[in-house]
This record gives C-alpha cells, sequence and structure tokens, in this order.
C-alpha cells in the first residue's frame, strides 16, 4: 500500500537516477526497449489471463488489441529511435550567416503517464514506451479496477528497469495523492471529468500534459454505403470489449432509407460474431463492475429495441444492442456510452449529419461509410475530430505510423509511432554563433540610417 511520504522519496530517488545521465545514453534507451519487449513476448500467457481474470476477455482479442499493439510500438521505436534521437540541422537565416543551428532532442524528466480500465495493458504500456524512449523515468499509475492486469505490468517492468527508472503505482489509495507532487510531464487517459481535475493540478507547477480523453463518437450511414460491410465493421468496432473503447462507434446517425436493410445486416453481423447466445460466447467481453453495469443497463429502458435488450446482473452481462427511436435529448444521448448499446437517430441527408455533430462537443472519433466523394469530403472539410475512418471503424487507433489524439473535449496532444517519442521530448534549439572575424557590425549600437537600410534589405 502505497503512502505520501513513498511517493515522495520515490520522487527524489528518480530525479537522481535521472541526474546520473543513464536515461540519457541512446545505447541504453535501446537495450533496454529491447529487454522489454522480450520479457512482454515471455510473458503473454500471463497477460492473457489476466486480462480474463479482469475483463473476460478472450485471449485472441486480447492479443490485437493490448499486446500486439504493444509489440509493433517497441519494434517501430526500437527501429527508428537512433534516428529521432540525433540532432537535427536547423535552417539558418542569411542575417546569421555563416553561424549554424541545431536542434536537440531532451528529455523532460521525471513522467507520470495515468492509464484507464478498458485497456489496461495497451492504454498504460505504449506512452510507457514512449516516454522510455524520449530518456525519461517514469511513474505509471495503473488502474485499479484491473488489479491482474496491473500486477503482470508490474512484475513485467521491474523485471526489466530498477525502481528509479521505472514505479509502478497500484493500489486505489494512491489516487488520493499522486497529483499534489511535481512531475516534468504528466499523461493521462481517462474521461473529460477527471482530465479536467489532472489539467488543474499539472496547473499549480505549469507541468505540460497530454489528456487523451473521449466523448460521443457519431458512425454516419448513408443510404448509398455497402450495408453488409457497414453493418459487420460497426458491429465488430462497437461491440469489441462488450463497447468499452473510447474510440468505439457511440451513436449511429442513418439515412432513413437504409435502416431496414441496416438493421437486417447487423442482426446476422451480431450473430457471426457471437453465436444465437452471445452470453455463452467466448469472444464477448463482460462490464468491468457493477457500477458500470447499472449505468448502461438503463439505457435500454428507452427507444426501440432492434436486437439485443438482454442482461445479466450476477455476471455484468449486456446483449449487443441496437435500439432505434432516440431522441438527442434521451439519457443515452448525454454521455458517452461505454457499453454494448448502439442508439439509432434518423438523419435526412448528410448536411443534417454535419449539423447534429457540430452542434455537440468535438468527438474523438468519427465514422463514415459512404461511397460518395462529396459526402466524404464534406465531413472530413466540415467537421472536427480526433481521427476516424471511412468505411470502417476504429482501424485508425492501430496504424502506429499516423498520430492519435483528441482534440477540444476529447483531449490535447497525440501519440503512437515518431508522435509517442515527440510527446515525451522537449526540442531544444541552439544557435552556433560566428566566429570574431564574421561578426555583423549592424545589429549593435549607435544604429545608423545606413544600418537600418541594410538589415532591411534582409529582413523584409
Amino acid at each position: 500500500m502505497w503512502k505520501r511520504t513513498d511517493l515522495e522519496e520515490m520522487l527524489d530517488n528518480q530525479r537522481a537516477f535521472f541526474s546520473t545521465g543513464i536515461t540519457r545514453d541512446i545505447n541504453n534507451r535501446l537495450n533496454y526497449l529491447k529487454k522489454l519487449k522480450e520479457s512482454i513476448k515471455n510473458h503473454e500467457d500471463e497477460i492473457c489471463e489476466a486480462l480474463s481474470e479482469d475483463f473476460g476477455k478472450a485471449p485472441f482479442e486480447t492479443y490485437i488489441s493490448e499486446i500486439g499493439i504493444v509489440l509493433v510500438e517497441l519494434g517501430h521505436i526500437i527501429s527508428h529511435l537512433k534516428k529521432w534521437a540525433k540532432p537535427e540541422r536547423g535552417k539558418t537565416p542569411i542575417t546569421h550567416l555563416p553561424g549554424k543551428s541545431r536542434i536537440y532532442a531532451e528529455p523532460y524528466g521525471t513522467v507520470l503517464v495515468i492509464s484507464p480500465w478498458n485497456y489496461p495493458f495497451n492504454l498504460a504500456m505504449v506512452p510507457v514506451i514512449g516516454a522510455l524512449s524520449a530518456g525519461n523515468t517514469v511513474f505509471l499509475k495503473s488502474a485499479s479496477e484491473t488489479p491482474a492486469t496491473a500486477l503482470i505490468m508490474d512484475k513485467i517492468l521491474s523485471q526489466v528497469f530498477p525502481p528509479e527508472w521505472v514505479t509502478v503505482l497500484r493500489g486505489s489509495e494512491v489516487k488520493d495523492f499522486v497529483l499534489d507532487f511535481k512531475y516534468d510531464y504528466i499523461f493521462f487517459t481517462g474521461g473529460p471529468y477527471v482530465g479536467r481535475m489532472v489539467m488543474e493540478k499539472a496547473a499549480v507547477h505549469l507541468t505540460p500534459v497530454t489528456l487523451e480523453l473521449g466523448g460521443k463518437s457519431p458512425c454516419i450511414v448513408m443510404a448509398d454505403a455497402d450495408m453488409a460491410l457497414a453493418a459487420k465493421r460497426i458491429a465488430w468496432g462497437k461491440f469489441f470489449n462488450s463497447g468499452q473503447t473510447c474510440i468505439a462507434p457511440d451513436y449511429l446517425l442513418i439515412e432513413e432509407k437504409a435502416k431496414t436493410l441496416f438493421f437486417d445486416e447487423i442482426r446476422g453481423a451480431i450473430k457471426k460474431l457471437y453465436g444465437e447466445n452471445p452470453e455463452a460466447s467466448p469472444d464477448f467481453a463482460r462490464i468491468i463492475n457493477d457500477k458500470h453495469w447499472k449505468r448502461i443497463e438503463q439505457f435500454l429502458q428507452k427507444g426501440e429495441i432492434i436486437t439485443g435488450g438482454r442482461s445479466d446482473a450476477g455476471g455484468r452481462y449486456i446483449e449487443p444492442t441496437v435500439i432505434d427511436g432516440i431522441s438527442p435529448h434521451d439519457p443515452v444521448m448525454q454521455e458517452e456510452i461505454f457499453g454494448p448499446v448502439l442508439p439509432v437517430i434518423t438523419i435526412d441527408s448528410i448536411d443534417d449529419a454535419v449539423k447534429f455533430i457540430n452542434e455537440r462537443e468535438k468527438p474523438l472519433a468519427l465514422y463514415l461509410f459512404t461511397k460518395n466523394n462529396g459526402n466524404i469530403d464534406k465531413v472530413i472539410s466540415e467537421t472536427s475530430y480526433g481521427g476516424g475512418c471511412i468505411n470502417d471503424t476504429m482501424m485508425h487507433f492501430a496504424n502506429g505510423h499516423i498520430p492519435f489524439g483528441g482534440v477540444g473535449s476529447s483531449g490535447m496532444g497525440s501519440y503512437h509511432g515518431k508522435l509517442n517519442f515527440d510527446t515525451f521530448t522537449h526540442y531544444k534549439s541552439v544557435y552556433y554563433g560566428t566566429a570574431k572575424f564574421f561578426d555583423n557590425p549592424f545589429r549593435y549600437a549607435p544604429y545608423t540610417k545606413f544600418a537600418e537600410k541594410i538589415i532591411k534589405l534582409f529582413m523584409r
């Protein structure tokens, strides 16, 4: 059990360790990241067991959404780290010649990573890897709702890194004081409510932050879309991890004339994914705890259930459910659902969809199913969101070559791949002055009209 004095002592230890320069050495970083990759691979079965214990998550789903993404991120960073960390040549204007400019990548220092419970391995380890690749020391505050996953992460990280380099903060008690201390950078993944608290605490010390939040991510289906494909990919994205995904399609905006066919197709898609009885499927996860089950179950009370609707409190089970006849004022539309319930709102045109989205907070993700390039151009140019897909769901998150992050109330800052390194790196600019022989006399007082003409000639 962590106490305030324990954390204070570990902070001092990490700062002292950082000051030795060990974490700055690029070869040290690479060697330890390679060891971390091997350690994760050696503990794959234990990670799957932990996620099954915490979530009832299928091993395949655990691998593709937790372990595999982390290993790909590690491999990408290991392959490119030397290039990213190398000093860059900056452009030097003619007024500064023959001097030269350089940009140096340096770590912030001590980083706090606060991870969520819905993807407790992936969303903890990926930012930790980014922070380590940049040369920082790290405190990882793991989610108390997933204790088995927190334990295996602690085991993996402590086998590779000394506590002065990486410390895992497990347990619920530490959340009461973890933000009271000064860090050099804070990376938080979670909801907007706690995100505001993190930002307020960070502001006391002027600590920079990345906030990966959530929100109600819309999914638009136009009548010209491939309905079978749309239904299959929406069902997969919505009900993956039982809907407990920050980038899951939160609600559906669909043209009236497409609804009948879409409903038929999504019933079939759910059946193909999870069988006649999803409760018996080993591939359908459970709700994380009783509190969240009760919150989500209430959403089943309003609207016309097109498919699904069954639930079991004892097993924390809610069937994959699609509900029609929903209005923007219904409870299911007032907060991020974070569960296997898909509300449907009817639209008449793409303009209706754009207007509906723009009247609300900026979402973390947006999905559009259409064959019309005009619809695609309109949605991309006239709406603001963190990221998304055309004719697919969630796949942008799994692409480590493009940034992932929110905008507005869905977050600030981004990561993955090179952006993961950049997020935890301060880029320090240095100008190397000229020798005395090349000293420009026109920049010094007393100023003359002739000097003014010369300076204006080069600075316009």
